[in-house]
């Protein structure tokens, strides 16, 4: 008699609510992402980015906490040589939520230190709760940032105020985030969830392939000089020409006014 493999749970998932797909974490108590919730994450990632049904996207942790980072016991055991292996999976599993080429929002509650900070700033917009904390600790175990933190604060927040948070490893609750404009709103804990959702479902029924223009232009711009990015910003622009969603939008303008067209996404 022959025993079945232990079937790992799943700890980073999919869910599709109308349009609207929830990237949920889930791996009590803190969401801890350990090397298999980072190929579960990166899954759901790649699957909210390929599914036309889905038109934005909100990245979720429970009630509870966002996601308190990597999982430090995991991290201790490995050498130097399993880190230099393990280091591209690592930022490629943030990378494939960053790539996703639709709206994404992050519902922050608990804690989202170290990588679920990361993890949160991959993300187009953060909606966290009252009780929130974030920061990135990592400087205090010795290390830095590994998952994209010390390339994605300092462009969201400036580089004096990221290299304060990242130096010290201090966290900070909700007021200070927004006051940073590392979050973009507070809400009471309870409603982290349902107000990211409203978020998301503005886009619906926008146009797709705008939406996803829009986010190439902003992203790709960033990560260069501004005539590079004026380049990008032409080439996307220019190839919405040839799409159904740009006549019907400028149709629509031209014969009931701004704001009344339905979009298809093609």
């Amino acid at each position: 008699m022959t025993t079945a493999p232990a079937v790992e749970p799943l700890t980073a998932w999919l869910d599709i609510d109308g349009a609207v797909g929830i990237l949920r974490l889930d791996r009590p108590p803190l969401n801890a992402l350990d090397r298999a919730a980072q190929a579960a994450m990166r899954a759901a990632a790649e699957r909210a980015a390929a599914d036309e049904r889905v038109r934005a996207v909100v990245l979720y942790g429970g009630p509870r906490a966002f996601s308190a980072g990597g999982d430090i016991k995991e991290m201790a055991a490995m050498t130097h040589g399993d880190m230099v292996r393990h280091a591209a999976v690592l930022q490629g599993a943030f990378d494939a939520v960053a790539a996703i080429p639709k709206p994404v929002v992050a519902a922050i509650n608990g804690p989202a230190l170290g990588g679920g900070c990361e993890l949160a700033l991959t993300a187009d917009a953060r909606i966290c709760g009252s009780e929130a904390r974030l920061g990135l600790p990592e400087v205090l175990l010795g290390v830095i940032p590994g998952a994209g933190g010390t390339q994605r604060l300092p462009r969201l927040i400036g580089p004096a105020k990221a290299k304060e948070l990242i130096f010290t490893g201090r966290q900070v609750g909700a007021d200070e985030a927004l006051r940073l404009g590392l979050v973009d709103q507070v809400t009471p804990t309870d409603q982290v969830l349902e107000t990211a959702l409203r978020w998301a479902r503005r886009f619906e029924k926008g146009p797709a392939l705008a939406l996803h223009a829009a986010k190439t232009a902003v992203d790709q711009g960033l990560a260069t000089d501004l005539a590079a990015g004026l380049a990008v910003e032409r080439s996307v622009f220019a190839a919405l020409f040839a799409t159904e969603d740009r006549l019907t939008g400028m149709r629509g303008f031209v014969s009931d006014g701004p704001g009344r067209a339905t979009f298809d996404g093609r």
